[in-house]
C-alpha cells in the first residue's frame, strides 16, 4: 500500500470514529428505557420479520448471550415477544410487536427530523450521495465478517 493509501485510509478511519460520536450524539434522544441496542434489534426484527436468536445475533453482530440481553429488555418492556418455533420446540422466535412498532416509528421520525436540523444546509443528492456511499461501505464490511460454522 502506497504512503497516500495510508494516509487516506488513517484519515478515514478518524471520520468513521467521529461518525460513532455522532452516532452517540442522536442515541441521547432516545428514551431512557431505550438504549441503542434496543432500538437495533427492534429495527431488524422489524425489517427481517421473525428470528431465531442466533441468527438476530449474527445480524446486530453479537454474541448469543448479548443477543439474548437485548431481547430480554426489549420483551420486559413489551416491544418484542417470544413465541415457540413450530420448526423446533426447543427454540424461540422474536417478533416486535405493536408496541415495538410504535416505538420504532417514533423514534425513527425523531431521528429524521434530528438529521434535517443538522443536515439542513446538505442538497438532497449530497444526502442520497452519502446513503450510497455508506450502503456500500456496510456491504463491504459485510462480506468480510467471519461466519459462523453452519
Amino acid at each position: 500500500m502506497t504512503e497516500q493509501a495510508t494516509s487516506s485510509y488513517a484519515e478515514l478511519g478518524r471520520h468513521l470514529w467521529a461518525v460513532g460520536a455522532i452516532n452517540r450524539e442522536m442515541g441521547r434522544s432516545l428514551p431512557h428505557d431505550c438504549p441503542p441496542a434496543t432500538l437495533a434489534l427492534i429495527s431488524i426484527l422489524a425489517r427481517k420479520g421473525e428470528l431465531r436468536m442466533g441468527g438476530l445475533a449474527d445480524l446486530i453482530g453479537v454474541d448469543i448471550s448479548v443477543a439474548s440481553r437485548y431481547a430480554t429488555h426489549a420483551v420486559e418492556r413489551g416491544w418484542v415477544e417470544r413465541t415457540p418455533d413450530p420448526d423446533d420446540k426447543r427454540s424461540r422466535l422474536l417478533r416486535v410487536t405493536d408496541s415495538g412498532e410504535e416505538l420504532l416509528a417514533e423514534l425513527t421520525q425523531r431521528y429524521a427530523e434530528a438529521l434535517s436540523r443538522y443536515l439542513a444546509d446538505w442538497s438532497d443528492t449530497d444526502v442520497r450521495h452519502l446513503i450510497e456511499l455508506l450502503i456500500r461501505l456496510r456491504t463491504s464490511f459485510d462480506s468480510c465478517r467471519t461466519k459462523p460454522a453452519e
